[in-house]
């Protein structure tokens, strides 16, 4: 079958050229299968994601001489489903609310003799996942901030399999989403994560293809436990090297990537930064 594949950017800056080179790899691999190209909005962090910024995205992949199929999905209009999963797997069992701070949980984890690390860093120690439901229900109760957790453990049990992926060069790949331990899929100032709403997203969109860059790799892991847990399918996976400066370094938002409406504004033609990005 053609694929279906998308671009997913958040709309918390402009594009730069790492953002182009991601959106025309996926958009060239559904058009030369003949298969499909979505666009997805990922604003739910509303203390970052700005209007203007997602107006921007939509002009600046017009202007590369992108089209996609059907229309945009912004994940802001669609919290509700996001908090329909995330209460299926409370009455599961498998989340559970979590008080600590960063603070408090830096502290724990630098206390500990040998604190676990995964692929995002030192691993949640478990803390309020051994609080006692009384606990756990007077803390609610008294309205004290917190976050939401998958119990990994509970969660892998009840997958009771091994979990696979295709990824594209390497064929079938173990994932260890126990590596990743409790992960957050829910705040209070950000009602849902990004692995939960990618994760959901994707199965309800279509998506068979996923391309995106290496950096993201590793959070497969944890997409493929939420796949398994619900039944969504499971897409094949492209990861792709990351596009980085004269300095060797990953282009990117925060260290002041050039952008796409720059270099416009510079006179660059968008046919020459297709043909450098697709060479």
């Amino acid at each position: 079958m053609p694929p279906t594949t998308r671009f997913a950017p958040s709309p918390t800056g402009l594009l730069h050229l790492g953002h182009a080179f991601a959106a025309l790899t996926a958009w060239r691999r559904a058009r030369e299968a003949g298969g499909r190209f979505l666009l997805r909005l990922e604003d739910i962090d509303t203390g970052r994601c700005r209007p203007d910024y997602a107006a921007a995205i939509l002009e600046d992949l017009a202007w590369l001489g992108l089209d996609w199929d059907g229309e945009v999905r912004v994940q802001s209009e669609h919290l509700a489903e996001y908090r329909a999963v995330l209460d299926r797997l409370a009455a599961r069992g498998l989340l559970y609310p979590c008080f600590c701070t960063r603070a408090e949980i830096a502290r724990e984890v630098s206390a500990a003799a040998a604190a676990p690390h995964g692929p995002d860093g030192p691993r949640y120690p478990g803390t309020c996942r051994r609080l006692s439901a009384d606990e756990r229900a007077a803390r609610l109760a008294a309205g004290v901030p917190h976050a939401l957790r998958l119990d990994m453990a509970a969660a892998l049990e009840v997958v009771g399999e091994t979990l696979t992926v295709h990824e594209e060069g390497e064929g079938t790949v173990r994932c260890d989403p126990a590596a990743f331990g409790d992960v957050v899929l829910g705040r209070k100032d950000i009602p849902a994560s990004y692995h939960l709403c990618v994760t959901h997203d994707d199965a309800v969109q279509g998506v068979t293809l996923v391309t995106r860059g290496a950096d993201l790799r590793p959070a497969t892991a944890v997409h493929r436990v939420l796949q398994a847990l619900f039944g969504w399918p499971t897409p094949s996976y492209a990861h792709h090297d990351l596009r980085r400066d004269a300095d060797g370094q990953r282009l990117a938002k925060r260290t002041g990537a050039q952008s796409l409406r720059t270099l416009r504004a510079a006179g660059i033609a968008a046919a020459d930064i297709r043909a450098q990005l697709l060479a």
